[in-house]
């Protein structure tokens, strides 16, 4: 995961002629609702872009270039402006697929695994399978320092010292910051009940946090060129990262 590519930027990257198109009758919002439906070619085509931008950022990071997006899509870059009419737009739309992707998977395991250590290795593992990690929001991986005032923000991370806490906190000034915290903020409280639960079920060391625990998914999702190679090897980091979490008696 290039987590240093991991950002997109306030500025637009627009292609020249975009804003025209995507203003015109019959666009719409880009990547939003649509008052009337697609062509099976233009649906075609989003789809395109759409799976391609997944595994172009997925091996690149955010910071790969439309045009990359585009060749892996066989489409001409005009297509992906059409649609998205600047990297910001399709980066978020990406990343909130993810983010909700994650949730998902998060409740999943909450609601079927009445064992807390079951329920969050089961979430990071099926997590980490579906290759989510290498996508996380910017956003979500970024780690700051906590004072004694922040606490109220994410309070399933009390247990660690104040002053020495990581949390996940937004780019300031990013583009449409506002827009990613509901789904944001719904992952981060699903899966602060997984690690709240390990927790308190003493399976838990007491000072991992749910930065940690986004952490170990983004980590334990290396993209190798070969499939076989590449689940091999996130299965065995996982399995290191897993038991680096666990409480181990005093």
């Amino acid at each position: 995961m290039h987590v240093q590519d991991s950002h997109w930027s306030s500025a637009s990257t627009m292609a020249p002629g975009t804003a025209l198109s995507a203003a015109s009758p019959g666009h719409g919002r880009a990547g939003g609702p649509r008052t009337t439906p697609l062509r099976v070619d233009a649906q075609r085509n989003l789809e395109h872009v759409l799976r391609a931008a997944r595994e172009v950022f997925g091996e690149l990071g955010y910071g790969a270039p439309m045009e990359d997006v585009a060749r892996r899509a066989r489409v001409g870059v005009g297509t992906v402006y059409r649609r998205f009419p600047s990297k910001d737009v399709l980066v978020r739309r990406i990343a909130e697929e993810e983010t909700s992707r994650l949730t998902d998977q998060a409740r999943t395991a909450l609601g079927q695994e009445d064992e807390p250590w079951s329920a969050l290795s089961r979430f990071l593992r099926t997590s980490v399978a579906s290759g989510a990690g290498r996508l996380l929001p910017p956003q979500v991986l970024r780690v700051g320092v906590v004072d004694e005032h922040d606490h109220a923000r994410v309070p399933q991370q009390r247990a660690q010292p104040a002053g020495a806490e990581l949390r996940l906190v937004p780019e300031k000034g990013s583009a449409g910051a506002g827009e990613d915290d509901s789904g944001t903020a719904q992952l981060l409280d699903v899966v602060g009940r997984l690690v709240e639960r390990a927790r308190e079920a003493g399976a838990l060391r007491p000072d991992v946090s749910v930065s940690d625990v986004l952490l170990v998914i983004a980590t334990a999702a290396p993209s190798l060129p070969d499939p076989a190679q590449q689940a091999a090897a996130s299965a065995r980091l996982l399995d290191i990262l897993l038991e680096g979490l666990r409480s181990r008696p005093a």
